[in-house]
């Protein structure tokens, strides 16, 4: 998406969006930052080998992002990205459901009384 909304913009039109730095490192190439610009890092991935614990951050994540979207939506004025955003958010949310189910049965499976 990103891509496609800067993929024929001129130069002069970058630099006015202030892009012209993003533009001068990467060209029109994508480069994975946050709304601040600064890079995705696999540090941002929380694992803590519980399963409980990470299936929280999961689900928070998911919030996160639904949030994201939500903000995004009210940044732009164009229909075609608003309606991939809300797909996006939508997305999320379903991600959030799925992960509480799992946390459901995560939870079951460790309460099972043990039979040995």
């Amino acid at each position: 998406m990103v891509y496609r909304l800067v993929k024929d913009a001129s130069v002069e039109e970058l630099k006015a969006v202030d892009l012209g730095g993003h533009y001068a490192q990467h060209d029109r190439a994508l480069f994975y930052t946050d709304a601040n610009g600064v890079p995705w890092t696999a540090a941002y991935i929380q694992a803590t080998g519980d399963p409980v614990t990470d299936l929280h951050e999961d689900m928070a994540a998911e919030q996160k992002a639904r949030t994201t979207y939500e903000h995004l939506i009210q940044l732009t004025d164009d229909a075609g990205i608003k309606d991939t955003l809300r797909f996006l958010r939508q997305r999320e949310v379903v991600h959030f459901q799925r992960f509480g189910e799992a946390l459901v049965d995560v939870q079951e499976h460790l309460n099972k009384k043990k039979h040995y």
